[in-house]
Parts: C-alpha cells; sequence; structure tokens
C-alpha cells in the first residue's frame, strides 16, 4: 500500500525538460475584421491564430514595449533538409 507521500509507488522519477506553456485566450472580434486578418493570413502562408501573434508582436516591438524574455515564435510544419545543398551552393 502506497503512503500519501510516495505517489510514484516508489518508482523513480526522471527529469523532464519543462517548455513554456503557450498561453491560450479568447478573443471576440468583429467578424469583417476576422475574415480581414484571415485573408491577411492565408496570403502570408499563417494561420489566423499565428497571424494575430504576428500583429501583436509587431505592434509591441515598434511601441517599445516587447518584453526580452519573449521567446521567438516556434516554426511550425515540416523541417528543413538539412543535408541537401543550399540554392547558393553549387553541387
Amino acid at each position: 500500500m502506497r503512503g500519501p507521500g510516495d505517489p510514484a509507488g516508489g518508482q523513480h522519477r526522471v527529469a523532464v525538460p519543462v517548455t513554456a506553456e503557450r498561453k491560450k485566450v479568447l478573443l471576440r472580434l468583429d467578424p469583417a475584421v476576422h475574415d480581414a486578418l484571415a485573408r491577411w493570413a492565408a496570403d502570408e502562408l499563417r494561420s489566423t491564430n499565428a497571424q494575430i501573434e504576428f500583429v501583436l508582436r509587431r505592434a509591441l516591438a515598434d511601441a517599445g514595449r516587447m518584453p526580452k524574455e519573449a521567446g521567438r515564435i516556434p516554426r511550425r510544419g515540416r523541417p528543413r533538409k538539412t543535408d541537401s545543398p543550399s540554392e547558393d551552393e553549387e553541387p
């Protein structure tokens, strides 16, 4: 029987790196504003959510209010190939 101070039942614990969880926000927008953002996002091959974050980050930077501890926007999608020559290099 396990005691209250031993929730793992005597098993060893492994340290797992902690990643900062992204905040979830409910945002109410005028439908016309949302449609314009969605079209803009599609033009730049981003999701609407990524476009909103992009615009907010740009506004923070322009206003001099971007926190120094703010991480970069995570890259989404398929990873780039690292073993193929770039366009600038000759094969």
